[in-house]
């Protein structure tokens, strides 16, 4: 993997058809699709294979979050896909990580990334789960718990990457949502940020949707993103 953040596409659409045209365009623009539930419920594991195929990286965003025992079992089935990295909720907590860790078996792929606070959330909303402190807090601690169990990485908005790089050492991998461009709609999302702010914090990973997908060009809106977090990570 280059040293240089990845600019991540996220796959958001509900068929197999729009997500095989989608992946067409972006050639050359993105270096990671994503498939997240909407797809992945509506056309199956053929759409991973079918991008696997086309020479794609695949970024598998299930989620996973069960008992020990279920989550290691989705992970065995899901090794087989051939996806490059893949999401598991950190609060499923570290018996579930290190379940999760020892169904690759040994493998180093695909790599595990833990969900911390998911970016469409902030205090107010911690608060009401009774989650206590500031969002960078309750994700440092569920960063350690992360490496601690033998997992890649932590899914995080920019906002808490460079704590946690500083927590949790440079390796830990930062897989970042809620990328937006300056002046763009936030949609759902409460913690976001711009390219700059996220290259700048040390992200590893920039998971980029809407502002491309609703783009008149999406090929070329990918493009531009990948040249802003080139020129970012130039002037860091």
């Amino acid at each position: 993997m280059s040293d240089r953040p990845q600019l991540v596409v996220a796959l958001d659409v509900d068929d197999r058809e729009s997500a095989r045209r989608l992946a067409a365009e972006l050639q050359g623009g993105a270096d990671m699709l994503k498939v997240g539930l909407e797809l992945y419920l509506s056309a199956g594991r053929g759409v991973v294979e079918d991008l696997i195929a086309a020479g794609w990286r695949v970024f598998l965003d299930l989620k996973f979050h069960d008992i020990p025992a279920t989550v290691a079992g989705a992970v065995r089935a899901a090794r087989s896909l051939g996806a490059e990295m893949m999401t598991l909720h950190a609060a499923g907590g570290a018996k579930m990580l290190e379940a999760a860790v020892a169904a690759r078996a040994g493998e180093s792929l695909p790599r595990l990334v833990g969900v911390t606070v998911l970016t469409s959330l902030e205090r107010a909303d911690l608060q009401r789960m009774g989650q206590a402190g500031e969002p960078q807090e309750i994700v440092g601690r569920m960063a350690r718990v992360v490496k601690e169990s033998g997992c890649e990485g932590v899914v995080a908005s920019a906002h808490e990457t460079a704590f946690i790089k500083q927590e949790c050492g440079s390796e830990l991998l930062v897989v970042t949502p809620g990328i937006r461009p300056a002046g763009a709609s936030v949609d759902d999302q409460a913690r976001v940020a711009t390219v700059e702010s996220a290259v700048g914090a040390g992200s590893d990973f920039l998971v980029v949707g809407r502002p491309i997908l609703r783009a008149p060009d999406p090929g070329l809106a990918a493009a531009q993103i990948r040249a802003q977090i080139e020129k970012a990570y130039d002037a860091r």
